[in-house]
């Protein structure tokens, strides 16, 4: 902030005892001190930051009460954040205004904050957001363009943050890409986060990136998960590690998966633990799979439990990751286990057979996952989440994506699918046509509200139900 020099305050406080002078061998303080006692709010401001850089946090006070009390903006600002650290609400409240009447665009966010966190005061919260943002603060505008969208507001929502993009604020520019995504328009996201992540926004980089894969653009799709990559981005590092792996560069997808791995992804640990055992590296690949299956991941415990018999003679260890999985559903688990364990005998049967699943086959997905659906699906939770809304797993819409890409496949253009697959499956009508729409929203967004998490678990019942009556899996 600028020292404003000796202004006018509206602050109506009693007269500040002057402080007590310090003994000083400082020649630079002494002569400080000096000029400050003889009246100069400049010199009383700096005495002040003095001891507040020593910690002398009641000094720095009185002397910055001095300084303000003689119009000294930038004094008035630090008594706001010195009471709001002290919590003393009322007093941060009186200095921050006392600077933002002069035009301080700083101290006026600072009070909008405090009006709304501790008053819940909006109106006079947006009066003095409005000011800062006619004065030029860039934090300003994005802090109105938040309280919009709270207020329900997306345009003017979308004026500030638009203003605030303009001036350089990179988050605005992010949100303004996920504001146009969700109404439809691609042209917008992707004209703003390009805005963003070329000027080093990591998330806008990665967005676009899969904008453009599902644009079925994986060139420009890698361009931009490497920038993000570089600013280790663990999803854009695991995009970049399938991307190689398509391309049976297995050595670049280790290093990309392996990359992300570290950062805790469960994904890329499995991933790394299969492309290790591709680049026949057995010790790597049973340390990624079970760092995974610790945590949680199924088709890593089954992986797991297959590499520990393999390689190591672990039958003991092979048989509870086999057992974990197919608890879980897997279906390979399932399979496995039961051949394991008939030709185990009695006795190593009967000690792994708690963990054992019942009868019913999975009805896990274990189709293969398109580029450009899994990106339309990422992009979709990711906008959601960015709404604030609770968002489903992206697991869950890339099987639905992935379910009706399998049982359409094929299929003549003249015929209707919804009723082709009703007439076939013999599953009611309407429950096909909610699993298309839910499809469409995915693939079109703009057209529908993003499904909720409950939606999408009553078409994943459809689903799943689809592939069995049709004996796909």
């Amino acid at each position: 902030m600028t020292l404003l020099g000796a202004t006018t305050t509206t602050v109506p406080r009693a007269d500040v005892p002057v402080p007590r002078s310090p003994q000083t061998e400082d020649p630079f303080e002494a002569k400080l001190l000096s000029t400050a006692l003889a009246g100069d709010a400049d010199a009383a401001h700096r005495l002040g930051r003095l001891y507040a850089e020593r910690d002398d946090r009641s000094a720095a006070r009185l002397w910055w009460e001095r300084a303000a009390q003689a119009g000294n903006v930038d004094s008035a600002f630090n008594l706001g954040l010195w009471h709001q650290r002290h919590g003393t609400t009322e007093e941060a409240m009186r200095w921050f205004e006392a600077a933002a009447v002069t035009g301080d665009a700083e101290a006026a966010v600072k009070l909008a904050t405090v009006l709304l966190e501790r008053r819940g005061d909006l109106d006079a919260a947006r009066h003095w957001l409005e000011r800062a943002a006619a004065d030029g603060s860039c934090a300003a505008a994005r802090r109105l363009a938040l309280l919009c969208e709270d207020l329900g507001d997306p345009v003017g929502s979308r004026d500030w943050h638009r203003r605030a993009a303009l001036e350089g604020e990179l988050d605005s520019a992010y949100d303004l890409g996920f504001l146009g995504y969700a109404a439809g328009d691609e042209g917008e996201a992707r004209h703003w986060w390009e805005v963003a992540g070329r000027a080093g926004h990591a998330d806008a980089a990665y967005h676009l990136g899969l904008l453009l894969h599902a644009a079925h653009d994986p060139e420009g799709a890698e361009t931009l998960y490497r920038l993000a990559a570089w600013q280790d981005h663990p999803r854009a590092a695991f995009a970049l590690g399938r991307l190689a792996l398509a391309r049976r560069d297995l050595r670049t997808a280790r290093i990309w998966f392996e990359r992300a791995a570290h950062t805790g992804r469960l994904d890329a640990q499995r991933m790394a633990g299969f492309v290790c055992v591709e680049l026949d590296d057995p010790a790597a690949a049973t340390r990624w799979f079970g760092q995974a299956a610790g945590a949680g991941d199924v088709e890593a415990a089954y992986s797991y439990g297959l590499l520990l018999i393999a390689e190591q003679g672990d039958l003991d260890g092979g048989l509870h990751w086999l057992g974990r999985a197919a608890a879980a559903g897997h279906h390979q688990a399932t399979v496995e286990l039961r051949a394991l364990v008939a030709a185990a005998d009695e006795e190593t049967r009967h000690s792994q057979e708690p963990g054992r699943p019942c009868d019913p086959p999975s009805c896990c997905w274990e189709g293969p996952s398109d580029p450009e659906l899994t990106a339309r699906a990422e992009l979709a939770v990711a906008a959601g989440r960015r709404c604030g809304d609770a968002v489903p797993n992206p697991a869950d819409l890339i099987e639905i994506l992935g379910t009706w890409e399998l049982i359409t496949r094929g299929l003549a253009e003249r015929r209707d699918p919804v009723l082709w697959l009703a007439e076939t499956s013999g599953l009611h009508a309407p429950a096909v046509e909610h699993l298309r729409s839910v499809r469409m929203t995915l693939l079109r967004p703009g057209t529908a509200p993003w499904p909720a998490p409950a939606e999408v678990e009553h078409v994943l019942v459809t689903a799943r139900d689809l592939r069995r009556r049709l004996g796909l899996r």
